[in-house]
């Protein structure tokens, strides 16, 4: 017999929605540090090949493509006294924060060594934040049925995500990546990376914990698991190929997919614009991210605002074309030689204002994506008779990871491209390469987010059909618990 979920009414308490964005501080510490400072560590700090960095970051998601929906498959199936997904929650924890401490703390290795080393940790570190993020994001598909009340909750999710890597970001660049006497530009100094790692490692540790402690008491009115029967592998790959061969996750699958790979790409190169693009010190970066909480602050209320205004793929379509706009914008008046020159102090300024609004639009078109995830649930289940939120959110976490895998390989294209040298500082970049970085960067990344905004219209769910979705399983729930019930056509 498969339970009610706890808040069918859609109504979550504050606790809940607390505990439950808490635990994406995790992954969005070891995003940020994935996306925005691991190729600018190994490449220009250990000397690492750009694109050694990015083949063993590509090597873990290929992993990634079975270990994400093999979890996903199996935390929708589990039976325990901890529930489906508890165990792998917390059996994720001190694996997560280990590997992520040894990451930024190599031993001394040859360029071969170190390209192995990365290799092996990305896959371990991806691998065991997949037994957290997977089965955690499946819970906001089980907390509430709401079309409305799941962009409430997602919202707390992103909020706590970047919350947690920005914090992480502005400690690392505003106290932990020093000059020193050896190191002119505090962004190549490898004592702070160090330093960030093991402090980073501790707040994931804890978020983890907390996040599954505080939402274990729910536990018991969560979904129970089908009824068990024995399955060979083809028949389980066959239950997976039909329950994700859904139109609209397709659709949106294909957009995330598109747009990962151009955030995955302004992430991996925002290291590499802030320092030689714009030209600013490891401080004026930091006041960059501590400017974009605000984004993080305004989109927590604003998602679902828009949500409930607008619906969510229209919310999505249009917020993820202004920020695009708003991120692209300055890098092509610089080429166009329409922007101050760096120095000038309005340069710090405007890309401090574009850089809050465009995250905040950035932010709420994510929460509407995964929120439309969680839509999808019921859909597949009206349609194959299997609840399967572990399997439709493993594969929306593969895609997020996939913002710093193939991200990371545009970016060391990128940067052998523009002939870019490792350890060479800033002043004495050379300034046609600096030129040629935003030339390539910007018509790839206007390119990628065209795609995913023209896939994006492919996605058929609104609030009216959702709506009906949930009549329809209501009513086979009904039927199903009173098989030889009698209808009286002439009532």
């Amino acid at each position: 017999m498969v339970s009610a979920a706890p808040t069918a009414d859609g109504r979550l308490d504050r606790s809940t929605r607390f505990f439950y964005g808490l635990g994406s501080v995790a992954f969005g510490v070891k995003d940020n540090g994935f996306s925005y400072m691991l190729m600018l560590f190994y490449n220009q700090v250990l000397g690492v090949p750009a694109k050694l960095v990015a083949l063993a970051l590509l090597t873990a998601l290929v992993f990634d493509a079975v270990i994400d929906p093999m979890i996903g498959h199996l935390s929708d199936n589990l039976r325990s006294r901890w529930g489906r997904r508890h165990p792998f929650m917390y059996a994720a924890a001190l694996p997560v924060a280990l590997s992520y401490a040894a990451l930024w703390n190599p031993p001394d290795l040859s360029v071969e060594g170190l390209f192995l080393y990365l290799t092996v940790l990305a896959v371990v570190i991806r691998a065991f934040i997949a037994f957290y993020e997977v089965p955690s994001s499946a819970l906001a598909a089980e907390f509430t049925s709401g079309y409305d009340d799941r962009s409430v909750l997602l919202s707390y999710r992103f909020f706590f995500a970047w919350i947690g890597g920005l914090s992480i970001q502005a400690l690392a660049f505003g106290v932990l990546l020093k000059p020193d006497a050896t190191h002119a530009v505090g962004q190549l100094n490898p004592e702070g990376y160090a330093r960030y790692g093991l402090i980073a490692s501790i707040v994931m540790l804890i978020a983890i914990l907390v996040s599954a402690a505080g939402t274990h008491r729910h536990i018991p009115t969560l979904r129970a698991p089908p009824e068990k029967r024995e399955k060979t592998l083809r028949q389980t790959l066959t239950d997976v190929r039909e329950t994700l061969n859904n139109r609209s996750f397709l659709f949106l699958l294909a957009s995330s997919i598109a747009t990962a790979l151009a955030g995955g790409l302004a992430a991996s190169m925002n290291g590499y614009f802030n320092t030689f693009f714009w030209g600013f010190s490891a401080a004026q970066i930091s006041l960059i991210t501590l400017g974009v909480f605000v984004s993080a602050f305004v989109a927590l209320p604003t998602a679902p605002l828009l949500s409930r205004r607008f619906g969510k793929k229209h919310t999505a379509m249009l917020l993820a074309l202004l920020s695009l706009l708003i991120g692209i914008g300055p890098v092509l008046l610089r080429l166009a030689g329409l922007f101050p020159p760096n120095g000038d102090p309005a340069v710090f300024g405007i890309l401090f204002a574009t850089s809050i609004i465009g995250v905040t639009f950035g932010i709420i078109a994510s929460t509407m994506g995964s929120s439309m995830i969680a839509d999808v649930v019921e859909e597949a289940e009206l349609k194959t008779g299997r609840r399967s939120e572990g399997l439709f959110f493993a594969a929306s976490a593969f895609v997020s990871k996939a913002i710093s895998g193939f991200g990371i390989l545009a970016a060391a294209l990128l940067i052998d491209a523009i002939g870019l040298q490792p350890g060479v500082a800033p002043a004495d970049m050379p300034a046609d390469v600096i030129q040629r970085m935003g030339a390539v960067y910007a018509p790839v990344i206007v390119i990628l987010y065209l795609i995913g905004f023209a896939l994006l219209s492919g996605y058929r769910i609104s609030r009216e059909s959702h709506a009906a979705t949930l009549r329809a399983l209501a009513a086979d729930a009904e039927e199903a618990a009173h098989p030889f019930a009698v209808k009286d056509d002439h009532r």
